[in-house]
């Protein structure tokens, strides 16, 4: 691999920057430069990970005597170091995922500052309940943290996802051991930084590492309380089945294969606009929410097609640290390969047409890295791979429709459930058609990102439980208990 200006960087447990117990290190690379390393970070270990699992068992009994309010006010001045360390945070994320800084890196970086800022505010809200009882007794409940949590996230969003699983965790009391994504751990490593100048030591601690010799072993541990896991399907099996081992709560958030379902009244430019949006095509496809399978009426098929070729062929695909870039490349050489074979079949299958995009140009300044540009492809029917399977990268299949009852089932005849879109003037229509929709989260006439203080998450096979509110941290961070007092002596 070619370098640039390498960093080396160390795991953050029990308050100390460290290497890995072996003093083994892995690279990063800069998937916009193709072989190109930016960083090595030391390379985790089930010894490494009973190291932090010990810490932050220790630090648990004194943090959760921690006031609420004022496990809040830290988290408040965590989220205001990330906002003063914003442009950089920004241009880490972009450099290590190929996220484009003008579209999604930067608005990652404001969006981690907002899910610890929210989590901070409603610390103080883990209130119990009094219960209806005789007069000689009185009954009430009381929300507990389990203990530590062992936290496992993907690249596609790292840095805010790590937010997501340490604000809620510690504003309801819990510690934490998280396993940064090896694609990506810069930016959490970052956010890490952050953390342990305003923490105690051991209420958070990072490691990076490898799925099998880190992550795996962390699932593992006798002291973690609770897993929480985003990250694909497959592996969130694995993981439920090490809860199940234990029986420990678990909350996973997983992949998807979410349906757009457009309309005869929806053939507008706005609409073009937010099926866009929604086909996460900015992030070049790399979202579980990314709405990829595409059902058209047949009335407005044609028109609505053009225009949605035409406004796709107007991203800007490149280096995402350019500003006037609106698409950066994907992940690693791995997921490339993956979408391009999707990608090739998709070229080949007698079924199906391209219409737009296509396989990646062999020369060029796209083929110095995994860049691939908008690819729409259109299909008569939905009984596709294409159509059935998570491709995580800029792959939008269309199809035709022309009756609802049809369309939701088709819509609804997927292992996933993690979000749908529906594009209609009529509201009478969008929520009885929401209400049929087998998906944890539905939007109407919208096609952006998860809002915080809205709970998310999916149903069937895209996961269990919910992140983004305050409901999300009572249910998966805390658990109740029933405390009853006879006052008759």
């Amino acid at each position: 691999m070619k370098t640039e200006t390498i960093t080396r960087e160390l795991m953050l447990i029990n308050g100390k920057w460290t290497e890995a117990a072996g003093k083994e290190f892995f690279q990063i690379e800069n998937p916009a430069k193709r072989g190109t390393v930016i960083a090595e970070v030391p390379r985790a270990t089930a010894e490494d990970v009973d190291n932090a699992v010990q810490a932050a068992n220790e630090a648990f009994d004194s943090w959760r005597k921690v006031p609420a309010r004022e496990r809040g006010r830290m988290l408040w001045k965590i989220a205001d170091a990330v906002d003063a360390q914003f442009e950089e945070l920004a241009r880490t994320i972009a450099t290590e995922t190929g996220n484009a800084l003008k579209t999604q890196a930067k608005g990652e970086a404001k969006g981690v500052a907002d899910v610890i800022r929210y989590f901070g505010g409603v610390a103080g809200e883990l209130k119990g309940e009094t219960l209806p009882v005789d007069n000689q007794l009185f009954a009430y409940t009381q929300r507990e943290p389990y203990g530590v949590i062992g936290g496992i996230i993907p690249w596609n969003a790292p840095v805010q996802l790590a937010a997501l699983k340490i604000a809620p965790a510690l504003a309801a009391g819990n510690t934490i051991v998280l396993k940064a994504a090896e694609d990506a751990p810069l930016g959490v490593l970052k956010l890490a930084k952050i953390c342990a100048d305003i923490l105690p030591p051991g209420v958070v601690n990072i490691l990076t590492g490898f799925g099998e010799e880190c992550g795996l072993p962390l699932a593992k541990h006798p002291l973690v309380r609770k897993l929480t896991f985003t990250g694909s399907t497959q592996t969130g099996k694995i993981i439920m089945h090490e809860a199940a081992e234990r029986i420990i709560p678990i909350s996973l958030e997983l992949g998807g294969k979410s349906p757009q379902i457009v309309y005869p009244d929806a053939d507008s430019e706005k609409v073009i606009d937010n099926v866009m949006s929604a086909m996460r095509f900015a992030r070049q496809g790399q979202s579980c929410s990314a709405g990829s399978r595409l059902y058209l009426h047949k009335s407005i098929y044609d028109s609505f097609v053009e225009k949605l070729i035409a406004k796709a062929k107007l991203l800007q695909v490149g280096d995402p640290l350019d500003e006037n870039n609106d698409m950066g490349s994907i992940i690693n050489e791995k997921q490339y390969n993956k979408v391009c074979s999707y990608i090739e079949e998709g070229i080949n299958h007698p079924d199906i047409e391209l219409l737009l995009g296509g396989l990646p140009p062999a020369e060029g300044p796209l083929s110095e890295g995994y860049f691939l540009e908008p690819t729409i492809f259109a299909a008569p029917h939905d009984d596709l791979r294409l159509a059935k399977e998570e491709i995580f990268g800029p792959v939008l299949i269309v199809i035709p429709w022309d009756d609802e009852e049809e369309v939701i089932k088709m819509a609804n005849r997927s292992d996933y459930g993690l979000a749908a879109f529906i594009w209609t003037k009529d509201t009478t229509r969008a929520m009885r058609t929401a209400n049929l929709l087998e998906a944890g989260w539905v939007q109407i006439n919208r096609g952006g990102g998860m809002m915080t203080g809205h709970s998310y998450g999916g149903y069937k096979q895209s996961g269990i439980g919910r992140e983004y509110s305050l409901e999300s941290m009572i249910e998966s961070f805390t658990q109740t208990k029933s405390i009853m007092i006879d006052f008759d002596e």
